[in-house]
């Protein structure tokens, strides 16, 4: 019988690999995304999923927006389904790209079908199944072939959809994806090497009994993707915000046991790290993760990852999550708990379709 945690653990650490087989399976299909959509100007676009893939979502939708100047926004698939009156607006063209790594969810399978009841525009999906029903639904897909995971938390499936989300935005803006994602799986694998026992040290403090991710802008999806893989694998107290919302109430939990993870954006990196730095002096310790350095001062309880990835902003945000899933690993083997299977969960959530019966 594997001990805990075997397939996570090779999962996260596989990444780099995986990543460079993504990339190239991207090059293959990026010649035909230009006969899908010759002259893209849908006024919209709408990204989808769930619980991961919603992260996700919130990643790609911005990226989206920034790269090509298209209204670009991230809603649930439940949300779609149950609410598309406040989702579509009428006769509005929109793009739809829809998200799941088995293709097999049925929230999103049934999203599909409400957009094309209200909207009858295309239909791109991500997934990590080029068979699977959502990729047979839709008008082209993207698929990560390789990163197709045994344990029920999305880690290398997640970033390596995400790296698909990027080089679609980034194509489709005419930006060079070979060159801006190319570098990315050395750059992976030394954040592993260098950080892996940082993230071992943290996941195991016995100090520590709450953790927040606070990410802005392009990196929200992934603080929300953070918190997400924290609560799943270790059953612990984990919650995301926008860092600056942290001020508006939440840090009223911080103390000397809570963990504060900042995900830096360069844009926004005096305003970030003031608030980092105000949570430390409330009592927290504090993890920084940035392209350069945080320049936060005060060595104790203070820790930093430097990417130093050399990549457009838009091609790094994936570069945030590999050490995290590391501290979430090391947190619930900490916890007694198996990262292959998490308390109550599924690897596919298939359900009673949420569309009524005519």
């Amino acid at each position: 019988m594997a001990e805990r945690g075997f397939h996570t653990f090779a999962e996260i650490t596989s990444q780099p690999g995986i990543w460079a087989y993504t990339v190239a399976e991207f090059q293959t299909l990026a010649p035909r995304l230009g006969h899908f959509l010759p002259d893209l100007q849908p006024p919209q676009a709408i990204f989808t999923g769930c619980g991961s893939t919603y992260y996700l979502s919130l990643t790609a939708a911005a990226l989206f927006q920034a790269l090509n100047g298209v209204t670009a926004q991230a809603r649930p698939a439940s949300e779609l389904v149950i609410f598309p009156k406040l989702v579509f607006a009428s006769g509005a063209p929109v793009l739809l790209v829809a998200i799941s790594r088995s293709g097999e969810t049925t929230e999103t399978l049934d999203a599909v079908e409400v957009f094309r009841r209200h909207v009858g525009g295309q239909v791109l999906a991500i997934t990590c199944d080029g068979d699977s029903s959502l990729a047979r639904e839709a008008d082209f897909n993207l698929t990560a072939s390789h990163a197709r995971e045994e344990s029920v938390a999305q880690t290398r499936s997640f970033s390596s959809m995400a790296l698909l989300a990027e080089a679609l935005a980034a194509h489709l803006a005419g930006r060079d994806v070979v060159a801006a994602l190319g570098p990315l799986p050395t750059t992976c694998q030394r954040l592993l090497d260098e950080y892996g026992d940082l993230a071992r040290m943290l996941g195991e403090a016995a100090d520590i009994n709450r953790f927040f991710f606070l990410g802005s802008g392009y990196l929200y999806g992934m603080a929300s993707e953070a918190m997400l893989k924290m609560k799943e694998m270790s059953l612990s107290y984990s919650e995301a915000f926008h860092t600056l919302e942290f001020r508006h109430g939440p840090m009223s939990m911080v103390d000397e046991h809570t963990l504060i993870v900042g995900l830096l954006a360069e844009s926004a990196l005096r305003h970030e790290t003031a608030v980092l730095r105000q949570m430390h002096q409330a009592g927290a310790q504090v993890l920084a993760i940035s392209e350069s350095g945080s320049g936060l001062d005060g060595p104790d309880r203070v820790h930093e990852v430097v990417l130093r990835s050399g990549v457009p902003v838009w091609a790094r945000t994936v570069l945030y999550l590999p050490v995290l899933h590391l501290l979430a690993f090391h947190r619930a083997l900490a916890n007694g708990q198996d990262p292959d299977r998490p308390a109550h969960l599924d690897a596919v959530v298939m359900l009673d379709s949420l569309l009524e019966s005519p």
